[in-house]
């Protein structure tokens, strides 16, 4: 019996979209992160403390995924930076369209670095290309040391990896060493920072790396 793949023509219309973004991204010399993660890993919280470190450093804006509200947006933008909110109405990710709309509000040839805050999701995030040059993907030690085995994609196709409220270390039961075991075993050249936005451990290290990736010519 045929069988019909279904995703194919969804997947093959946003890869046309996503190859015009970067299109658009590679004419004004942009750079773009694609950050990734479950609800409530801390992804805006990042976000706030990593943009305030940027301030005069590097030119940012961010579009926010969010299936409703836009709170998230209004957080970025009292960081001092250019914020759009995507509100996806029930979708679980961003695709190659919508952040094609998203970028008619943005002058990319102002910006050093655009960072697509995805819909809190470890899965359908990360099969759509959205024309970025490099996934985040963040990781609360809250959520456990296994995440990375039973989601394998997202940390095998991440650039980077925040582990982010660490200052929670004493009181949940999570393994560092695990996560990056796991996480090495499925990208070798991943670079993995360990973070808290209370105390601020790890977000110099996190952000120096950044400025320097976003000033990079290569992707």
């Amino acid at each position: 019996m045929a069988q019909i793949d279904v995703n194919r023509p969804i997947l093959e219309a946003n890869l046309k979209a996503a190859q015009e973004n970067r299109r658009q991204f590679d004419d004004a010399g942009v750079k773009v992160l694609n950050l990734i993660s479950s609800p409530g890993a801390g992804k805006t919280s990042i976000l706030e403390k990593t943009l305030t470190r940027l301030a005069g450093k590097v030119a940012a804006g961010v579009i926010v995924g969010d299936i409703q509200t836009t709170e998230d947006a209004r957080r970025i933008a009292a960081c001092g930076v250019k914020a759009i909110q995507i509100e996806t109405q029930g979708t679980c990710h961003l695709d190659g369209p919508m952040i094609g709309q998203a970028l008619k509000a943005f002058d990319l040839k102002g910006l050093d670095l655009l960072i697509i805050e995805n819909v809190g999701n470890l899965v359908c995030p990360v099969e759509f290309d959205l024309g970025e040059d490099m996934k985040v993907a963040v990781l609360s030690v809250a959520e456990g040391d296994d995440k990375p085995g039973k989601y394998p994609l997202l940390f095998k196709e991440a650039g980077a990896l925040l582990i982010n409220k660490i200052d929670l270390l004493p009181y949940v039961n999570c393994d560092l060493g695990r996560i990056r075991q796991t996480c090495a075993r499925l990208n070798p050249k991943q670079v993995v920072f360990e973070l808290s936005c209370q105390t601020g451990q790890g977000l110099e290290a996190w952000v120096e790396w950044l400025i320097a990736w976003a000033r990079s010519k290569e992707n």
